[in-house]
């Protein structure tokens, strides 16, 4: 974990009960977690790599059939102050996409410093930077996840 930890505010917390998907989003990548409320315990599930936004999506819908998630939760980089920027745009429409195409409930998730821990804990493993870049999103995403069901 990183030395700096930026204290995050409850998000509002759906009453939902079952799997949940998190994604960790970005312009080249978008790294996905899976977890159970019931547990409250996420792990990294995959990286999806494409390009194209509906190659994304079509990825996307394959593991929502597989896991039929009860909520989606997206994670929504902030400034180290809380302060929006171009990214945090982004991410909110990628959640509305998201809600739009699967009418799933989805629910946002600070994200600030998610992606240093991951990187720093994979490090800290011994893996390699050309590895560490296959997995940092997927783990990203497990950090997002994780730290939603610890708000719960």
């Amino acid at each position: 974990m990183p030395a700096l930890m930026v204290p995050r505010p409850t998000p509002p917390l759906p009453a939902v009960s079952g799997t949940v998907l998190a994604f960790d989003f970005g312009l080249k990548r978008i790294g996905i977690a899976v977890g159970e409320t019931l547990l409250g315990q996420a792990r990294a599930l995959t990286t999806i790599e494409f390009e194209s936004s509906e190659a994304r999506f079509v990825a996307i819908s394959r593991l929502i059939e597989e896991w039929r998630p009860a909520l989606l939760v997206v994670g929504l980089p902030l400034s180290l102050d809380g302060e929006e920027h171009d990214m945090t745009l982004r991410c909110r429409r990628f959640a509305n996409k998201l809600r739009g195409r699967f009418s799933l409930p989805v629910t946002l998730c600070d994200e600030r410093l998610t992606s240093a821990a991951a990187e720093t804990e994979l490090r800290e493993a011994g893996i390699d930077w050309r590895a560490r870049r296959k997995r940092i999103d997927a783990l990203a995403a497990q950090h997002i996840l994780q730290d939603y069901f610890d708000a719960a």
